[in-house]
């Protein structure tokens, strides 16, 4: 009986160190429908963070700006945008703006929006 609850023990503990503890991503992930509705909000700043060369084969959603994620400069240039304004963000399938929401979160911008599955989703209805 004892052997039975030193596994369990072990079992339970093994379980709840497995366990992420995360800390906030800082930013919200929209399905395409609600990144929609919150482009209507007045004051939101979408940005692409995919390459020139992506935007120039793929498209680009109407009214957004482009910042290339993948630069050299990118922390320079976020570091030049106003980080009180709602920033829409977004690029192929949802990596890199997921990405790029995080290092702007760090940076101290509060209204922060990825585009869940990207470009990619708002192309696919």
């Amino acid at each position: 009986m004892k052997q039975f609850f030193i596994l369990l023990f072990l079992t339970f503990a093994s379980l709840t160190s497995c366990t992420s503890q995360t800390e906030p991503q800082g930013y919200t992930d929209l399905e395409v429908n609600d990144f929609k509705a919150k482009i209507a909000e007045p004051g939101t700043v979408l940005l692409d963070v995919r390459t020139p060369e992506e935007t120039t084969s793929l498209g680009m959603i109407e009214g957004a700006g482009q910042l290339d994620f993948e630069a050299d400069n990118f922390e320079a240039e976020i570091e030049k945008l106003d980080k009180e304004k709602t920033y829409l963000v977004y690029c192929r399938s949802g990596n890199r703006s997921g990405q790029a929401c995080a290092l702007m979160a760090q940076k101290g911008f509060k209204n922060l929006y990825n585009l869940k599955g990207g470009y990619r989703a708002w192309t696919a209805d």
